[in-house]
């Protein structure tokens, strides 16, 4: 090795600011000493003269980590740490008209993923008053919903309950977070084609087999409710 040549010695220089390299630290530091929620971390002042750094640049990391819900203030006992809401964290960001088209395509396959996924969950947490407040939401719906592309009263009346069916509070919010990027997906033609698949299951036609059904039969079926979405998303990607 040429002992002039000085590129093997140096190393990249951290262009993170401080109060970059702060956050980490704390986060960090909050790991290894397995801080669980409710407990306590020491005061701005503290923190800064333990750190070297000044209150400026400790207060705005607090801030930031504020922000991504890991730590919060409380009367009497100052800040401590908490346990992060998933749900509102995403909301700040989940803004369909700034996000780009492949971002909202992927939060859209999500939903797809989710709501086979949790066919399982919903058919085995099901109950009799579950079944009939499906009924009453199907019951208004058209005869024929194969070929429609969206309705929105009808997508958040029938899955928002089967969320709900879960039992499962986070898939719940998430139901509730996504819809307006699914709705944005639509109505900007995303989903560029209607589609009209034999196999498709329609929402009476679910509430049918978790009455009488079985669980493979009720994931089945929401595969295929699901395949006009499935076949849209698929044949576009063949075509790019």
């Amino acid at each position: 090795m040429d002992k002039k040549d000085i590129s093997f010695d140096l190393k990249a220089i951290d262009t993170s600011s401080l109060v970059d390299r702060v956050e980490v630290r704390l986060i960090e530091v909050f790991l290894y000493k397995e801080l669980k929620p409710g407990d306590s971390i020491p005061k701005e002042t503290e923190l800064a003269s333990l750190m070297g750094v000044s209150r400026t640049v400790i207060r705005e990391s607090l801030n930031r980590l504020k922000t991504m819900g890991l730590i919060e203030s409380k009367k009497h006992k100052g800040t401590i740490i908490k346990s992060p809401d998933l749900s509102a964290i995403l909301e700040k960001s989940i803004i369909p008209r700034i996000l780009d088209n492949k971002t909202l395509m992927d939060i859209f396959e999500m939903r797809l993923a989710l709501e086979v996924g949790m066919s399982d969950f919903v058919f085995a947490r099901k109950n009799d008053s579950d079944i009939r407040e499906l009924e009453r939401i199907v019951e208004i719906e058209p005869e024929r919903s194969d070929n429609i592309l969206f309705d929105v009263d009808h997508e958040v009346n029938f899955h928002g309950k089967l969320y709900q069916m879960t039992g499962n509070d986070t898939l719940k919010d998430f139901q509730n977070l996504l819809l307006p990027a699914f709705q944005h997906v639509y109505k900007t033609g995303i989903l560029k084609e209607k589609g009209k698949r034999k196999k498709y299951t329609s929402h009476k036609e679910l509430v049918m087999i978790l009455k009488n059904g079985t669980a493979d039969d009720f994931r089945d079926g929401m595969r295929k409710h699901l395949e006009n979405h499935f076949q849209r998303i698929l044949k576009d990607k063949k075509e790019e």
